[in-house]
């Protein structure tokens, strides 16, 4: 018999394998993909065949046989991505294996199954019934008759039962496909023609096609540059020579508006993956893919696995999004994923946006579209210096709010960016100075007014707001700052009876979902959308003649070397959402910092500008594109038990590490629910290097004492 190698899918670090088991004939289509319910230990659970051999190293004896195969396996290409994704971000076989598995195949034996109903169909008997003399109830011909008119109408199975046993219906047993509801959002309008700079963006991808070889392409287009047409006619291409292509977008809320454009193109041959489909659709859509029902997969980072047979295009778009970073373990980088799975498959990873990642912009072929499609110049940006603020106007500057009340006397849109949720950021009491923190996390509680209660962003706490201070008494208590939460408030008297559409992760769980509030805004006449970074990602309102960003120097207060980047990003990504219609367009920007560097490009629009002095900055510090960042953490109830895990690591890594490879800490962490932290950090010249060493340290550690009561967490390309 053939001996299967099989990855269990356990979530345990420290377990080795993959193991072998006895393939029976009456399995004899098991191979590289199977995903199998065996025997482990005393329990059942499902594994994935990862290689297939002649003879195993154990004695037959010892060789047990799997109890069933899975009917949807996976492709063999995926195993080996999946596995690479565990080596490359130092986890598990069974946690790579599982981002590649049909969904809802889980661990202990889950899965989802394909639907099938009974559905009756009339026979040739029965249509002879209708017209000849047999006898037949009143109930029995008007099935029989809405059977034969080719309805599916709700019948009494009573009745069916009798009428199959006459002969005159069938009863057949049909597979029923639960395809997701599909709702476009903002302008999805064809385009007519494409422009001179989109026919040369097009030309150069499908050469790069036919060239029949691995490339990468950097797509880097002004906002309302036509970026999503071109991708179309390059999925054109890709499709009509036979192969199949994956288009990734940074978040599910931008899912409807692409997949409308790509479904209007290619119909049925266009899936959708993502996770907040049912388990039902998402498993009939993969199943779509791996037959090659469907060719074109659209989806956010997930998607990157879809089951796609022979893929000649990969698109990433708004490839600037930290989005693409998965935060759960294994923590990928769909971005990265993409490229290797475009350089193992021969196919062309285009990578779009207008504001690009300096690692992408110094690595990638550029292909540029510095216009916008309709002619139109970019929107003028005004940065507006809140330094001089007294503080009654609020957050709301002079110059805001007589843009703001042109809109609600001209009847216009405008979106606005506030990247702070609640009400209020900070609660304390004016007497004693006593602030709110979360009990669990080093972090401060967020005043929610809306639900009269204190939260914590981490993990979730949340407490009544007080009426008194419990430490000294007082009732003097303070909201410090504003958040969208209190700003739609303000807004709402300021602009009525302009409406405010309020787009945050509150809003959306209470207010119908991303989409839906999207779908009023984009309904309305006129109005405010309001919200945080939600509202600058890839949204196209074509009567949007305003645009707002609040406290747009917030991004450059956390310490981390990417935070100037965000910043751009963030201003050029929200100033490119204004202006895309006759009206033209106008954007505002409120600072605390109007001569920040990253402030004064994005008022310019000077993407190239920003890159060029990001680059050289970050050449001159070691960071990234010029080194490879890895982090460890560790984290346990104990403070101590903290040090003392990192401090094994540490010692671990001491001398297996590149001699280019500076190891940095450990070093504390803010507590995060209830669990204290330490972190070690890696500046790599040798990537690979230094993932292999980090992997095996923590292999190490797994498998002995090093780790006993203490989570690890390895982030290569922390975000």
């Amino acid at each position: 018999m053939p001996i299967a190698k099989v990855e269990p899918l356990t979530t345990a670090r420290a377990l080795r394998g993959p193991f072998d088991y006895r393939v029976p004939d009456a399995m004899d289509g098991v191979g590289v993909g199977s995903v199998l319910l065996v025997p482990f230990g005393r329990r059942r659970v499902l594994g994935v065949v990862v290689e297939l051999a002649e003879r195993s190293e154990l004695p037959p004896e010892r060789l047990t046989e799997p109890i069933e195969a899975l009917e949807a396996g996976v492709p063999a290409e995926l195993v080996r991505l999946g596995l690479w994704t565990a080596r490359e971000y130092c986890s598990t076989p069974a946690r790579g294996l599982g981002l590649v598995l049909p969904p809802g195949t889980g661990v202990g034996g889950q899965r989802v199954r394909a639907r099938r109903e009974t559905r009756p169909e009339i026979t040739a008997e029965g249509r002879e019934a209708l017209t000849g003399s047999a006898r037949l109830g009143p109930r029995q011909r008007a099935v029989l008759e809405a059977l034969d008119r080719g309805e599916s109408g709700k019948a009494e199975r009573a009745i069916l039962r009798r009428l199959e046993a006459r002969g005159l219906v069938r009863l057949a047993e049909v597979e029923v496909g639960r395809r997701p509801a599909s709702a476009p959002v903002g302008d999805t309008a064809r385009a007519v023609r494409l422009t001179p700079e989109q026919d040369r963006a097009v030309d150069r991808i499908v050469a790069a096609i036919d060239a029949g070889e691995p490339d990468e392409l950097l797509l880097q287009g002004v906002t309302g540059s036509g970026k999503t047409e071109v991708y179309l006619a390059a999925a054109r291409a890709v499709l009509e020579r036979g192969r199949s292509a994956i288009v990734l977008v940074p978040e599910i809320g931008l899912t409807p508006q692409t997949m409308a454009r790509f479904g209007d193109r290619f119909g049925d041959s266009v899936a959708l993956l993502h996770s907040q489909l049912s388990a039902g659709a998402r498993y009939d859509e993969w199943r779509r893919l791996r037959s090659g029902e469907a060719r074109l997969c659209v989806g956010p980072r997930s998607a990157i696995f879809a089951p796609l047979p022979d893929p000649g295009l990969i698109v990433v778009d708004e490839e600037h999004d930290s989005s693409y970073k998965q935060e759960g373990d294994p923590r990928y980088d769909a971005r990265d994923v993409a490229r290797h799975r475009a350089a193992e498959a021969g196919a062309v990873l285009v990578a779009g946006s207008a504001t690009p990642r300096p690692e992408s912009w110094s690595a990638l072929e550029r292909v540029e579209l510095l216009r916008r499609v309709d002619g139109r110049e970019l929107p003028a940006v005004e940065v507006v210096d809140m330094r001089g603020s007294d503080g009654r106007s609020g957050p709301l500057h002079p110059a805001t709010r007589e843009a703001l009340d042109g809109i609600r006397r001209g009847g216009g849109k405008a979106i606005l960016m506030l990247n702070r949720r609640g009400w209020a950021p900070h609660f304390s009491c004016r007497s004693c100075g006593h602030t709110w923190g979360c009990p669990q996390c080093d972090v401060s509680l967020v005043v929610h007014r809306q639900s009269e209660r204190l939260a914590c962003h981490h993990c979730g706490h949340a407490e009544p707001i007080p009426e008194s201070c419990a430490r000294c008494g007082s009732v003097t208590l303070a909201r410090h700052g504003a958040g969208t939460e209190r700003l739609e408030r303000l807004l709402g008297g300021l602009l009525e009876p302009l409406p405010v559409f309020r787009l945050d992760s509150d809003s959306a769980a209470s207010g119908g979902g991303h989409l839906e509030i999207l779908r009023r805004f984009d309904a309305a006449e006129s109005g405010v959308l309001l919200g945080t970074q939600m509202v600058a990602k890839g949204h196209d309102f074509a009567d949007v003649t305003l645009s707002v960003v609040f406290d747009a120097d917030a991004a450059l207060r956390f310490p981390d070397f990417r935070a100037e980047e965000r910043a751009f990003a963030l201003i050029a990504q929200l100033a490119g959402r204004s202006g895309r219609g006759e009206a033209g367009g106008r954007v505002l920007v409120q600072t605390l910092a109007p001569d920040a560097a990253a402030i004064e490009a994005a008022a310019r629009h000077d993407a190239p500008g920003f890159l060029a002095g990001e680059l050289e900055r970050r050449r001159a510090l070691r960071y990234p594109p010029f080194s490879s960042l890895v982090r460890v953490e560790v984290a346990a109830g104990r403070a101590v038990d903290a040090a003392r895990a990192a401090g094994a690591i540490h010692s671990l890594l001491g001398g297996s590490l590149p001699p280019d490879t500076d190891l940095l800490g450990p070093a504390p962490r803010f507590r995060l629910r209830g669990r204290h932290r330490r972190q070690l950090l890696l500046k790599a010249g040798d990537r690979a290097a230094t993932v292999a060493a980090v992997r095996e340290a923590v292999e190490s550690a797994a498998a002995g004492r090093a780790l006993g009561g203490v989570a690890l967490s390895v982030d290569v390309d922390p975000q």
